[in-house]
């Protein structure tokens, strides 16, 4: 099956552009059926091609806009078959996403006539989204700390990605990995937890902090614990056992 395919960036008065152009296909096709060379009066295949590609380009800039997602994206509609031969509509066509939900990745589009004739005819497309996500730029074993030098940005298509990809090198530096990676492979929420910086049984200082007031003690961990989570701690001058949120290797803090 070979593929028409069309690039579409930022743009303004999208819903103008979307019905000024189906106004133009339809004009076109009008146009056609009232051509002495065209027998019948038909709805050729490259009129519901480009009524799906504006359809796919309103729709993406509408989503884009809507969850505030920033990247480039290319929509590519497929070849129809050039014998569809469908009855010519005596209104204006319109059109609807079939599948899936959200205008990412394999889509289908419902191109409709509502006329005197009705009919509808189901086209499938593609839609990628490129944006700068996390990578490794070298492979990983499975139970390491991931470091600055083992990720990197770089633009890749997301339009299959299910799971969380990530947009900035922060936020996976320090985490664990809970799978090996290979290098160039995006990095997503499922390849990765927090990282246990304190372990149970571990010798911490505890800071008890009240306004501009600061008291260390020392205390044990009693149960493992990352960045910003909260543990149970022994305070070994008290023998107390408090919950306290974890600072950094060895610290913790409780807010009194």
């Amino acid at each position: 099956m070979n593929d028409k395919t069309t690039l579409f960036r930022r743009l303004t008065s999208r819903t103008s552009k979307y019905r000024k152009l189906l106004c133009a296909l339809s004009a076109l096709c009008f146009f056609n059926a009232g051509n002495p060379a065209s027998a019948d009066s038909v709805t050729l295949p490259d009129l519901l091609i480009g009524v799906t590609q504006g359809f796919l380009e309103f729709t993406v800039e509408d989503y884009l806009a809507t969850s505030q997602t920033q990247g480039r994206y290319e929509i590519q509609v497929n070849q129809l078959d050039p014998r569809l031969r469908m009855p010519l509509c005596d209104k204006e066509l319109t059109a609807t996403l079939e599948s899936p939900a959200q205008p990412l990745g394999r889509v289908t589009v419902k191109v409709r006539c509502d006329g005197a004739s009705p009919w509808s005819v189901f086209v499938p497309a593609q839609v990628r989204l490129f944006r700068e996500v996390v990578i490794t730029t070298r492979p990983l074993k499975r139970a390491g700390i991931i470091g600055p030098e083992d990720i990197a940005l770089r633009e890749r298509d997301i339009s299959q990605i299910n799971q969380g990809y990530l947009t900035s090198v922060d936020q996976a530096i320090g985490q664990k990995l809970v799978r090996p990676m290979v290098t160039d492979q995006v990095i997503t929420l499922v390849h990765m937890e927090q990282a246990e910086v304190v372990r149970k049984g571990d010798q911490v200082v505890i800071s008890a902090r009240s306004g501009t007031l600061n008291v260390r003690m020392p205390g044990e961990a009693l149960s493992n614990g990352g960045l910003s989570e909260q543990i149970r701690v022994k305070n070994l001058n008290s023998q107390r056992v408090i919950k306290a949120r974890v600072t950094a290797p060895g610290q913790v803090e409780v807010t009194l």
